[in-house]
């Protein structure tokens, strides 16, 4: 019998495997609790606040996987034989500089929903959204990693928890709240 090639994936299925959408929820989560928290405490929901600031948390984790699969496939990390997901940039279905320019187009986006934030909410958002890339892009980027150093489980309990439930608290109502802090602990 003749071999059967396996059928070429589409672009957009390349994309949305390196854009690692399973892992979204964690970006989009602690936006809710803190956007939630500020309409409970506060009363106050400002929409497009909250769409600015869920853009913005999920780009940002997007450009981090991003970053993380070109990372990985240039310091040799991920091979093409690697156990788990398929990352692109390893596995030959994109080109690293690809990969790269996708990451620096999903980091614009958030930096443009972050201009917004900053805009109508306060210059404290520019220091969060400033931190929460290069925090994505040093996690295995840059000359000394720290996912490489055990520390990866510290920086997703920080940004994940504590600066994006208390930002996006903080977003919608333009100050802090030792709540908003509270909250983080368990999303983190």
């Amino acid at each position: 019998l003749r071999e059967v090639p396996a059928p070429p994936l589409m672009d957009w299925r390349i994309w949305i495997m390196a854009a690692r959408v399973r892992t979204l929820p964690a970006a989009v989560a602690p936006v809710l609790v803190g956007t939630a928290l500020a309409q409970s405490v506060n009363d106050v929901f400002r929409p497009a606040t909250f769409v600015a600031a869920l853009i913005g948390a999920t780009f940002i984790q997007i450009g981090t996987n991003l970053s993380n699969d070109y990372s990985d496939a240039r310091r040799g990390t991920d091979t093409e034989d690697r156990l788990g997901p398929v990352r692109v940039t390893a596995g030959g279905l994109v080109p690293p500089r690809q990969v790269l320019t996708a990451t620096y187009v999903a980091f614009g986006i958030a930096v443009l929903a972050g201009a917004y934030l900053v805009a109508t909410s306060g210059w404290e958002l520019l220091a969060i959204g400033a931190a929460s890339i290069l925090a994505g892009v040093l996690y295995t980027g840059g000359p000394r990693p720290y996912g490489y150093e055990g520390l990866g489980e510290v920086f997703v309990f920080l940004f994940f928890g504590i600066v994006a439930v208390s930002g996006s608290y903080f977003a919608q109502v333009e100050h802090w709240k030792w709540e908003a802090f509270a909250l983080a602990v368990p999303v983190g």
